[in-house]
């Protein structure tokens, strides 16, 4: 039986133990903490998803198949973990990134509509679109419960068989290559056929190699009248000004936050308070596009991570033998989840290469793939 350790139990790492485990691999997964547990990128409250990503067909397709993938470990586990609310685009230029999207979409047999912003109201009980050239619907688009979906993906792991390992782990350097497949946790060596560094925003401070930087971002939730709830009100996104949201889910509040990229940031031990200027920002966007709730009273905030890549592609890489990385997610990889880890199983399994944009190599900054345009 083959073996693998995959080190890291966010919804990367665990949704890609699970997939092993019924293809018959023997999998060790191994988390410092728990899996779900508030540090990780992963266990922020929500996540959307979305098939858009510009003129990007890979990715627009790769959340198409996951999608699926969320029905199916809805199924199994008896519970809620994605609403279906669909999602707005407020696209601010006739022909600009939301038009691209759009193209491709359509190309993909993937369900989406163009309208005029006049046609926000019907999907909002306050919008204000003056600014807007048109909007992007996606209908099948929507909100992930990520922190549950997180904790549920791994418990189904266990049960596949999957043996959890808590604690700290490090790589094993080797004589002849870089690394071993081995890893050291809490100095104890575990070893096996593959291993598989899928620990998020650790994953740098680990492997100088990777061309990855984590940075902090703030999440703010609006206590909002009852109508402005998921699944009655959809996600919505406004590439242009790098801001998103939903409406609001398991009493947590309406999510209004920014996309662009924070300061740097140390998950393990950083400052897990959001920035004052984070707040005002997010009201600031609400006063302009909802403003019956620029007022609303803040409900409830976290400080998450991006560990980003400068063009925001991941990184599906062996860096030696028998010795891979997984990683740069960058704030749009939870949705691919399922999807992807039958993608790296494949890889592993040595039924197909990763497809060269995902190599250590130099990166061209580019926010093609991601939900916000501009800068931080």
């Amino acid at each position: 039986m083959k073996s693998v350790i995959v080190v890291g139990a966010g919804i990367w790492g665990s949704s890609l133990a699970l997939r092993l485990a019924e293809s018959g691999w023997q999998v060790t997964l191994v988390e410092q903490h728990k899996p779900g547990h508030v540090r990780q990128a992963s266990a922020g409250e929500t996540r959307l998803l979305r098939c858009a990503h510009g003129s990007d067909a890979w990715y627009a397709g790769l959340a198409w198949q996951a999608r699926s993938g969320w029905r199916r470990l809805e199924e199994r586990a008896g519970e809620r973990l994605y609403h279906e609310a669909g999602m707005v685009w407020f696209a601010r230029t006739p022909d600009g990134w939301e038009r691209a999207s759009a193209r491709v979409l359509k190309e993909l047999g993937i369900d989406c509509e163009l309208l005029d912003p006049a046609e926000g109201s019907r999907f909002f009980p306050d919008f204000r679109g003056d600014d807007l050239s048109f909007l992007l619907w996606e209908p099948h688009a929507g909100v992930l419960r990520a922190r549950r979906a997180t904790q549920v993906t791994a418990g189904l792991a266990v049960e596949a068989g999957v043996r959890l390992v808590r604690g700290r782990a490090v790589p094993v350097a080797g004589d002849d290559a870089p690394y071993t497949n081995a890893v050291e946790v809490d100095g104890a060596p575990l070893r096996a056929d593959r291993v598989v560094w899928a620990c998020g925003a650790w994953l740098p401070g680990l492997f100088d190699e990777v061309p990855i930087t984590v940075t902090k971002q703030d999440t703010v939730h609006f206590a909002v009248p009852s109508a402005w709830s998921v699944p009655e009100t959809p996600a919505w996104v406004d590439y242009g000004a790098s801001a998103y949201g939903h409406g609001d889910v398991d009493g947590v509040g309406m999510k209004a936050t920014s996309d662009a990229e924070g300061p740097p940031y140390e998950p393990e031990h950083g400052p897990r308070a959001v920035d004052a200027g984070s707040v005002e920002q997010a009201r600031s966007y609400l006063r302009r596009r909802f403003p019956t709730l620029a007022d609303s009273p803040v409900l409830f905030s976290q400080v998450c991570q991006y560990p980003l890549t400068p063009d925001a592609e991941w990184v599906i890489a062996e860096i030696s033998p028998g010795v891979w990385l997984l990683g740069g997610d960058s704030g749009h990889g939870f949705k691919h989840a399922p999807a992807l880890a039958g993608y790296v199983a494949g890889v592993l399994d040595g039924d197909h290469e990763p497809e060269p944009r995902f190599g250590l190599h130099d990166r061209t900054p580019s926010r093609g793939l991601r939900t916000s345009g501009q800068v931080g």
